[in-house]
């Protein structure tokens, strides 16, 4: 066991902030690293120390050199890498390993072998766990070609072509013959090579209109592995997640064999910390197969801790700290229903381009019972041009699914952003739609709703606020202080 003193973020923005807050609840200092273009970011205000690493744009979050010479100087005993960044590179958690420095994450061989969907899908075989019919690495060349085929006369269209390397919805390819599986496995090649210096591919059948449920996991070093439910994320684009909902809404005998499973998952790979084992669900039949584990802390972890009150990150910290899982299993009941919208500066009729360069003119967040708010936005903030455009993400939860929504779309509702164009729009329309509302969605929502695209532009709300001003000017008074 090693007591944690200081603790070093090794990411930015929203993610960055959430770490902090909970450091300094366990008394410990908190140091941040930043790039140039993030010298007046948000996050830097909340923690004990701030260190300059370099020019950036983002090369400097991602270097490993960078990150343990910040810890040396600031005298950080552990790193905390949120997510995304260096959170699932083995290669920091062995560097922190041979610093001496605490690593809050799963231990670097688990992380590379989890990180192998080939090697993960072993492990999970010798734990007789259901995964959807995949390949080994495929070999190299006109070789490799030929076994992709082979697969593809075994199993049928579609499949999947997925990176080795992978994750987070990149290095993915939907192939619908094997015409195109001729002309597109090159293509996957070179863009995993571009994207991840790996063009190493492997193929899965390809589950069609599936829902994408995952099981928040934690596991101490003492072999203790206990789940803390479900989240369905199964309404996507380009499969990287818009909207995640807890708990998934399957029967309780599937819930139950999915907990378990994902238990003996984390238990066969000798997994240790916070993590999300992740499944394919067939929505007729509610039978499912492993597909991956994220060995990190995930976006959408705020639904699950506002569903049953534990602090993920404060677990984490405990973890790494050697301390024993003491959290009683009669704690984890997930009362009611929690939904997470991710509030991007982005322009979903425009393919969700990024609104980079704006700036946020007037900000009004929304409150009342049962709202969590995890963001960086305030009046003034400049919507960066080099990394995400998240501004906000709201997490409600309410004691049943339509009072959820009702919730959801009210807090929607009073957000005042001024500026950019949002995805919150976007997210009204979703709330009042139909399938959605009766709960029916698959990974493929968006393509099967194109309508949900076509709501009406709201009143820019520079326009509403002139307006009001007009009036006040007007009459003399504000007509709507009552």
């Amino acid at each position: 066991m090693k007591k944690i003193r200081k603790v070093l973020v090794a990411n930015r923005g929203e993610i960055a902030l959430r770490i902090i807050r909970t450091v300094k609840e366990m008394d410990l200092d908190t140091v941040a690293v930043y790039e140039k273009p993030d010298r007046e970011a948000y996050f830097l205000r909340f923690a004990d120390q701030a260190i300059l690493m370099g020019d950036g744009p983002r090369r400097d979050y991602l270097n490993i050199d960078k990150i343990i010479w910040a810890a040396q100087k600031s005298g950080s005993d552990a790193i905390h890498p949120g997510y995304g960044f260096l959170s699932e590179n083995p290669d920091l958690a062995q560097a922190c390993v041979d610093a001496g420095i605490s690593f809050i994450g799963p231990p670097p061989q688990v992380i590379r072998d989890l990180g192998n969907k080939v090697v993960a899908r072993n492990i999970m075989e010798k734990a007789a766990i259901p995964f959807v019919p995949g390949t080994g690495t495929l070999s190299a060349g006109d070789a490799g070609l030929t076994e992709a085929v082979a697969f593809g006369k075994t199993h049928g269209y579609p499949i999947m072509l997925k990176a080795l390397a992978g994750g987070g919805g990149r290095g993915i390819r939907k192939i619908d013959s094997e015409e195109e599986l001729r002309s597109q496995l090159p293509q996957a090649r070179s863009e995993a090579r571009s994207a991840f210096n790996d063009d190493r591919i492997y193929i899965e059948k390809c589950v069609e209109s599936p829902r994408h449920v995952e099981v928040q996991i934690l596991a101490d070093a003492y072999g203790h592995v206990m789940h803390l439910g479900t989240r369905d994320c199964s309404i996507q684009r380009r499969h990287q997640k818009l909207l995640e909902i807890a708990p998934a809404d399957l029967p309780k005998n599937v819930l139950d064999a999915m907990h378990q499973t994902a238990i003996r998952a984390a238990r066969e790979a000798g997994y240790v910390n916070a993590g999300t084992v992740e499944f394919l669900v067939d929505p007729r039949t509610n039978r499912f197969w492993f597909m991956e584990v994220n060995t990190r802390l995930q976006v959408e972890h705020t639904v699950t801790e506002i569903l049953t009150g534990i602090d993920i990150i404060r677990q984490q910290i405990l973890m790494a700290e050697g301390e024993t899982l003491d959290i009683p299993e009669e704690r984890i009941h997930l009362v009611g229903k929690a939904i997470q919208v991710r509030v991007n500066a982005e322009d979903p009729k425009n393919n969700f381009m990024p609104e980079g360069g704006k700036r946020v003119e007037v900000y009004q967040s929304p409150g009342g019972p049962e709202i969590r708010l995890d963001g960086i936005v305030y009046q003034g903030y400049k919507i960066p041009t080099d990394y995400d455009s998240l501004l906000v993400k709201l997490t409600v939860r309410g004691y049943s699914w339509q009072q959820t929504i009702q919730r959801l779309k009210r807090a929607l509702k009073d957000f005042l952003i001024v500026g950019p164009k949002t995805t919150i729009p976007f997210y009204l329309a979703i709330c009042d739609d139909k399938d959605f509302r009766d709960g029916r969605f698959t990974t493929d929502y968006l393509e099967a709703h194109p309508e949900l695209f076509d709501y009406p532009e709201p009143e820019r709300e520079i326009a509403k606020l002139s307006k009001l001003i007009a009036e006040i000017h007007a009459r003399k008074i504000n007509p709507y202080a009552y």
